[in-house]
């Protein structure tokens, strides 16, 4: 786990968290509220959506009758709401997968993989303690496997 962890709150201008994102070599962080409880994360491909075109709804025209499928007018109303969005809170993930810091490395992996998410932030009781992400689990996998140091 990291504990030194790059944040954000959700008032922040989405300019300035790409920058520091880009700037630490990171693709993502957690979005935290006055009391420091993670209210969501902000990655890089929440961030990519503002610089993509906007998907225009599917409309269907049959013997005269227009359609717009109801799926394609939520998308574009997201995308629409990502790509004019100024704030962190305007394009990030609302509420987060997350742990606890008793939690097992174990925990961590699995829902790391089921959520097919990159990174956990770990929450205690007073709120954001730090991140694991799945190059910490890889760490931890590849140091529990190294053999036992010979004695000198």
């Amino acid at each position: 786990m990291t504990t030194e962890v790059l944040s954000f709150a959700p008032e922040d201008n989405v300019a300035d968290a790409m920058q520091q994102l880009v700037d630490r070599g990171i693709d993502g962080a957690p979005v935290v509220d006055a009391d420091n409880q993670v209210v969501g994360v902000l990655s890089t491909g929440d961030l990519i959506v503002q610089e993509t075109e906007i998907h225009v709804p599917t409309i269907i025209s049959l013997f005269g009758a227009t359609l717009e499928l109801p799926s394609a007018h939520k998308h574009f109303e997201d995308d629409l709401r990502k790509t004019l969005g100024s704030t962190v809170a305007d394009v990030m993930q609302g509420k987060p997968f997350t742990v606890g810091p008793d939690e097992t490395i174990e925990v961590a992996a699995t829902k790391l993989h089921d959520h097919n998410v990159s990174r956990l932030p770990v929450v205690g009781p007073s709120g954001l303690v730090g991140i694991i992400s799945r190059v910490d689990v890889l760490r931890e996998i590849i140091r529990d496997e190294e053999p036992p140091a010979p004695d000198a």
